[in-house]
């Protein structure tokens, strides 16, 4: 690994849809599994990741097609262009340059907390009021803050 860059899980990251909470903490663990193994296993990561990618980005487009959310072009787009990369990326670490897909983990790892407090908490709480009746109270255990 060439650094300690880490992606672990949080409170920080809930947004009180179950499905997409959980959906959030498996491409946490695999984005952090990316960013803290021994260069051999990278590769396997990253196969992972793109799996889970296709799997999370499908779910949550047929979430926004089935309920009509307002602003699912801009997230369908944001989501294509991370799963797009991933393929991409894909190639060169399998030709043996570690170092971009350890570059494109970081990215993941600065990317995922913005768009799922912008863009995920907006379509969590336009499920939860769907399903539910109304937005969901998150309680948080462990919060942590970063400093710019």
């Amino acid at each position: 690994m060439s650094d300690n860059t880490a992606l672990p899980w949080t409170d920080n990251y809930l947004l009180g849809y179950p499905p997409m909470d959980d959906t959030h903490r498996e491409f946490v663990d695999i984005v952090d599994a990316m960013l803290s193994c021994e260069d051999a296993a990278f590769a396997g990561h990253l196969r992972a990741f793109i799996v889970h990618a296709e799997a999370h980005f499908a779910e949550e487009k047929a979430w926004m097609e089935s309920t009509d959310f307002p602003a699912s072009s801009c997230h369908v787009d944001d989501h294509n262009a991370v799963y797009n990369s991933a393929l991409e990326v894909e190639p060169h670490v399998l030709d043996g340059n570690v170092m971009i897909g350890r570059m494109f983990a970081a990215e993941l790892a600065r990317w995922f907390p913005g768009h799922a407090d912008y863009l995920d908490s907006a379509l969590a709480q336009w499920m939860a009021k769907r399903k539910l009746g109304g937005v969901p109270v998150v309680l948080k255990r462990n919060i942590t803050t970063t400093e710019s």
